[in-house]
């Protein structure tokens, strides 16, 4: 049975951050500014919005974002472009990051070499259940608590890897990881087009991938 989700979604993964960039896990807790690089790629996804909408035809959808200060930050910069004022954005926590517990603000290195390999780098995501934080049915779970909520209304959503990951997963489909559909890794920055169970690349991003960038 194909799941309830607004038609079309757009899906943008936000801008490198400053933790992004020296290899810090980031969280949930923590507000981590964007680099310059990453205000240009908010400035570029704005950019491939805008001319989207003004040559599609497509009028422009609500736009939800995660509450963290780096997605509301790359969400700001799209509304801009938009002209879509900052306070119609609805922040969600559902669409926060995974929940990295213990882990958060540290050094990837740093947890690698008291705790081991925490990385499947063949599937670019953390191996096990985070101590203290989610694991992807946490993550699965309340997308889909969020996903009843929005209903079939077009929205532009801008969060996070994983769980840009995870939505991807549940709405066109992925690569089961303990159980749960997970679609590729893409770079932050790009923003992805889902409808009827079909995703296409608006705009590629320049930014980081893979699970170090969580």
């Amino acid at each position: 049975m194909p799941i309830l989700a607004p038609q079309p979604l757009y899906l943008a993964r936000h801008a490198e951050t400053v933790y992004n960039r020296h290899r810090r896990m980031q969280g949930n807790d923590a507000h981590t500014p964007l680099t310059r690089d990453g205000i240009a790629q908010a400035e570029a996804m704005g950019a491939a919005l805008a001319r989207h909408f003004s040559e599609g035809g497509e009028q422009i959808p609500q736009i939800w974002a995660s509450p963290a200060g780096r997605t509301l930050q790359t969400a700001a910069i799209v509304a801009e472009h938009l002209d879509v004022p900052f306070f119609e954005i609805r922040p969600d926590p559902r669409l926060r990051e995974i929940e990295v517990g213990r882990w958060t603000g540290r050094d990837y290195a740093r947890i690698i070499e008291e705790e081991g390999e925490i990385l499947d780098m063949e599937h670019k995501l953390f191996r096990m259940p985070i101590p203290g934080g989610e694991h992807y049915a946490d993550i699965a779970e309340r997308l889909s608590g969020w996903l009843a909520d929005a209903g079939t209304a077009p929205a532009l959503v801008i969060s996070h890897g994983m769980t840009a990951r995870v939505l991807r997963g549940l709405l066109a489909g992925g690569r089961e990881f303990h159980g749960v559909p997970i679609a590729a890794d893409l770079p932050q920055g790009t923003i992805v087009r889902i409808a009827e169970g079909a995703e296409q690349a608006l705009h590629m991003g320049t930014g980081t991938s893979g699970p170090r960038a969580a």
